[in-house]
């Protein structure tokens, strides 16, 4: 089993923070990716300041349904949870980001006691926090930068009710194997008698989907180009981003939108001194998000030793939001 992180006290935050000891190495991990037959790269590598702030963004356009329809199915679901959790609650937050969908349950669940977000990028999750406390003061607040593929060590919780909090889709950028080891780590960071929100996508018309990931205003391309950026600059490659477009479709065989880099000319780069050969019209695979019918994610949560609790399902059926409790 992946043991956990451990983590040191961040002295520069207002908030007390844990910063996880880096055990794993960005240039390989690019590197190895770029190395296979179809070139790829983690998407969890999006979320430097610069992606973070392009996923704001997307979040606010109007194809992009998928963080508009969760956002106004979660006041439901957290009016819901207020009886089910009335006192004492630890809410951790998997892949924070903004913070923006953990308000419907601060608001509604006045048991929520400590706030524990883990988010990959550390100064965006540290502005975030800064707001949320002052916007809830009453509220202990933890921010744990992290990778939450993995278990992860906490910080003490004091013996409260553990709810793991996972909104957006996230559970998508996944593969269904990855997906169940996403699922089974997170019972191993939160513990027994632990249980879990998490919002899904579904399976719907491929026309949502289209839209969804190919916005007019070419935001979700700025973002898929930008990991580029970050390679450059973190790396010392020499990607031009203007030589690849933005490639989005929905895989039906698969389940999934796919989201691609796609080389316009042959082209060399170099990356952290490995000379990497792009041909005209080859692509690096950025980024899946898959979607599941109801079913089809109940058997994938009980398939990693979680429980079924409740289901909440949007209008049209866009969006899913399970409660999931933790089978031990």
């Amino acid at each position: 089993m992946t043991t956990a992180r451990s983590f040191y006290p961040a002295t520069d935050l207002n908030i007390t923070a844990y910063i996880p000891v880096v055990d794993r190495n960005f240039a390989d991990d690019v590197i190895s990716g770029l190395a296979l037959p179809q070139k790829q790269l983690h998407a969890k590598y999006f979320y430097d300041q610069q992606g973070s702030d392009f996923f704001d963004q997307i979040c606010q356009l109007e194809e992009y349904y998928p963080y508009q329809t969760e956002l106004n199915l979660l006041p439901i679901v957290a009016s819901d949870l207020a009886n089910t959790f009335p006192t004492d609650c630890t809410i951790v937050e998997f892949g924070a980001g903004s913070l923006i969908k953990i308000k419907p349950l601060l608001s509604a669940m006045p048991g929520i006691r400590q706030f524990i977000p883990i988010d990959i990028s550390g100064i965006h999750l540290e502005l975030a926090c800064q707001q949320l406390q002052s916007d809830y003061p009453e509220l202990i607040v933890k921010p744990v930068v992290g990778d939450f593929c993995f278990p992860v060590e906490l910080p003490a919780l004091h013996n409260q009710q553990k709810i793991g909090f996972f909104p957006g889709s996230t559970i998508g950028n996944f593969c269904p194997a990855q997906a169940a080891s996403f699922l089974e780590n997170a019972r191993c960071t939160l513990g027994p008698d632990s249980h879990l929100l998490i919002g899904v996508d579904t399976k719907k018309s491929p026309y949502y989907l289209h839209r969804a990931y190919n916005d007019a205003n070419g935001i979700t391309a700025k973002f898929n180009r930008n990991i580029l950026n970050r390679i450059n600059r973190e790396l010392g490659a020499n990607f031009e981003p203007d030589y690849f477009e933005h490639y989005a479709f929905y895989n039906a065989g698969q389940g999934r939108v796919e989201m691609h880099l796609v080389s316009t000319a042959e082209q060399v780069v170099d990356v952290f001194g490995t000379a990497v050969s792009f041909a005209a019209g080859e692509s690096i695979h950025t980024e899946n998000s898959y979607k599941y019918t109801p079913d089809e994610f109940c058997q994938l949560a009980e398939s990693a030793g979680w429980q079924v609790e409740q289901t909440w399902l949007a209008e049209k059926d866009l969006f899913a939001t399970y409660l999931l409790r933790n089978g031990n």
